[in-house]
């Protein structure tokens, strides 16, 4: 995993620097965790609709994936290009792929580019923030929506969902 880079870099990091690597390689376990406890569930039964934001497991899945890919794009300024999804297969392991990188790309960039503002002009909204704040918000979002994962599966009869909280993360899994 990306975790062996992010600790042996650490040192010379400030707190800020050391906190979103860490968030980074949070996020891909975290994923990863949520994922490997899913695939153990019938594909039908992650994909019945429930009311929730979004009507099933997997198109919470899919949204995460979404804005994930979209910030990714942000953040490396590549284009952002929608696609379309296929089995729930594919899309965790989309997800767990498009984590990794995404850890892979914060865990190796310098602490100007995390400071370094990126303007974002959107059919959604407009901002100038410093990259770190995008990295936060992208870390936040899938966690929200990890969480209202947890809430679905609830409401289906599945239940032992795995702990995924950074505090966990930190203490136990790293």
């Amino acid at each position: 995993m990306v975790q062996e880079q992010l600790f042996a870099e650490t040192m010379e990091e400030t707190s800020l620097v050391y906190l979103m690597k860490n968030y980074a390689n949070y996020n891909f376990w975290a994923n990863l965790t949520l994922v490997n406890w899913l695939k153990k569930h019938p594909e039908q039964l992650l994909e019945q609709e429930v009311l929730s934001s979004f009507k099933s497991v997997k198109l919470t899945f899919v949204h995460i994936l979404q804005s994930q890919e979209y910030w990714y794009s942000i953040l490396t300024k590549t284009e952002f290009e929608s696609r379309e999804y296929g089995s729930l297969t594919d899309i965790f392991d989309s997800l767990l792929k498009q984590s990794e990188n995404l850890a892979v790309y914060i865990t190796a960039i310098s602490e100007d580019r995390f400071n370094q503002k990126t303007e974002i002009q959107s059919p959604w909204f407009t901002s100038d923030f410093q990259n770190f704040e995008y990295m936060l918000h992208v870390f936040n979002h899938s966690t929200y929506h990890r969480g209202q994962i947890v809430t679905i599966c609830h409401n289906l009869g599945i239940t032992g969902a795995p702990m995924t909280d950074y505090n966990f993360y930190n203490v136990t899994a790293k």
